[in-house]
């Protein structure tokens, strides 16, 4: 047996690539787990397998203790130092346990796993080498069919396609040879499991790269696809060569690279359009064969209106809708179409009209908040003057309140830069408090207001600050006179 195991270990390592370590590891876990269930034991046991000649032999463990309590897993420290003195509490102590015809066991229990390991082994490999497939094309050839399935011969694999991946009225025969689309590549007890398409959008994508080097060399490059498999696709394509031709590379010459792909797809038809930056003639150009008009875009939603001539309405829209609806999934707008004749310009004109007003009264406000900061400003150094003449005045040069703003007209005119606040001093007597109150309320704001609390809260601001300087100047007359 012994070298039969080491003929076995040495297959699975060259031919199936499996390490020794890894099959030596699983073995001798399945040969413990076998010699548990055969002898029914509760004890600690190793098994260990020598990979060079083939012979396996089984331990038990056992911990040094002073006092044993269980004589399957512990041992005495004086029946450990009989063995070795060396020994101490804690250490572990092996004991040689293989039974006579564990040989049978063994042989068994190896068997097992090296199958086990064999097909885990093949299903990995299988595994790797088909997900580098996932979505990409494959072809294969077809195997059987059901009521749901189609069973596709990859290889290695059988692929599934399921009924809504079938291309509707596509017939599919025993050892037809089909292109596919490989959607999904998964792992299984069972092995791997391949999921294959015949309507996915990028079933044409890569047989566009297959018929185009353009494509494939990244110098033309499909931007969006919508399908509807088995009847219609539209294609957007743009060139990062301007000199070359996005749509003519795609059709070829006498549109042979297209016609291939159109007989891959038994039929199927293809529209390719450039593909623009702008939305506007990028929907204009997803909509041929139709003739645009123009095209009114609203960005907030989304949408857009399509105007066209009224003898292209019906070429427009297409069989039951189909020409606007693969050039809206392409566009990613969704599109309504109007004729010219039913076609209401002032009532865009009139939507346009809003937009801008709103947009008018939004750049107004942000206007309105920066043109208050200049008299913020102005409001900050007349206050400060007033407060220097206050400072500056001295008790016996200010007879009478005619007097102050006497001085205070004077010196305004030479130091303040606010002329349109300075207070009117041209009457024989001065104004009352409460005006002179009511004009610096006025102008004098620390901010910019935007509600009615603000307002209340500046306005009561102003009246104590004002109010302040105003008791202050009556104090000093007072004292005057």
């Amino acid at each position: 047996m012994s070298d039969a195991l080491v003929a076995a270990f040495e297959l699975l390592q060259s031919e199936k690539g499996i390490s020794a370590e890894v099959i030596q590891e699983a073995l001798e876990s399945a040969l413990v787990s076998a010699y548990k269930k055969e002898y029914g034991t509760s004890q600690n046991v190793e098994v260990k397998f020598d990979v060079k000649t083939g012979n396996i032999a089984v331990y038990q463990m056992k911990d040094v203790v002073e006092v044993v309590e269980n004589e399957n897993l512990e041992i005495s420290l004086e029946d450990a130092k009989e063995k070795n003195f060396a020994y101490e509490i804690g250490d572990k102590i092996r004991f040689e346990v293989t039974p006579k015809n564990f040989g049978r066991l063994a042989a068994s229990t190896a068997k097992q796993v090296i199958t086990q390991r064999l097909r885990e082994a093949e299903r990995s490999v299988i595994y790797q080498e088909y997900i580098q497939y996932e979505d990409d094309l494959m072809t294969g050839i077809v195997e059987r069919q059901d009521n749901n399935y189609v069973f596709i011969n990859l290889g290695k694999v059988e692929a599934v396609m399921s009924e809504r991946n079938q291309i509707e009225g596509e017939v599919y025969k025993a050892h037809d040879r089909i292109k596919v689309y490989v959607n999904n590549v998964q792992d299984s007890t069972k092995g791997p499991q391949v999921f294959v398409s015949r309507t996915h959008p990028n079933l044409v994508k890569r047989l566009f790269e297959q018929e185009v080097p353009e494509i494939y060399d990244g110098i033309v490059e499909i931007m969006s696809i919508s399908r509807e498999a088995g009847d219609r696709s539209k294609l957007a394509v743009f060139s990062h060569d301007e000199n070359v031709d996005a749509v003519g590379t795609c059709v070829g010459p006498k549109g042979v690279r297209v016609q291939s792909i159109v007989n891959e797809l038994n039929g199927e038809n293809m529209d390719i359009v450039e593909w623009d930056e702008d939305p506007v003639v990028f929907i204009k150009n997803a909509l041929n064969p139709a003739e645009v008009i123009d095209v009114y875009i609203n960005e907030e939603e989304h949408e857009c209106v399509a105007v066209v001539p009224d003898t292209q309405l019906s070429l427009a829209i297409g069989r039951r809708g189909q020409n606007v609806r693969l050039a809206a999934r392409l566009t990613g707008y969704k599109i309504d179409i109007k004729s010219e004749s039913d076609f209401d310009p002032e009532e865009y004109a009139e939507l346009e009209a809003t937009k801008d007003i709103t947009e008018d009264s939004e750049e107004e406000e942000i206007s309105s908040d920066r043109s208050i900061e200049p008299i913020l400003d102005e409001s900050e150094d007349f206050f400060d003057t007033l407060e220097d003449m206050a400072e500056e005045s001295e008790p016996e040069e200010v007879e009478d309140t005619e007097d102050f703003f006497d001085i205070f007209d004077d010196q305004q005119d030479e130091d303040s830069p606010v002329d349109s606040l300075a207070i009117d001093t041209d009457e024989d007597t001065p104004r009352e408090h409460d005006e002179v109150m009511e004009e610096l309320e006025d102008e004098h704001l620390e901010e910019p207001i935007d509600s009615d609390e603000e307002i209340d809260e500046a306005d009561d601001e102003v009246s104590r600050e004002v109010s302040e300087d105003l008791e202050e100047i009556d104090e000093e007359l007072d004292e005057q006179e």
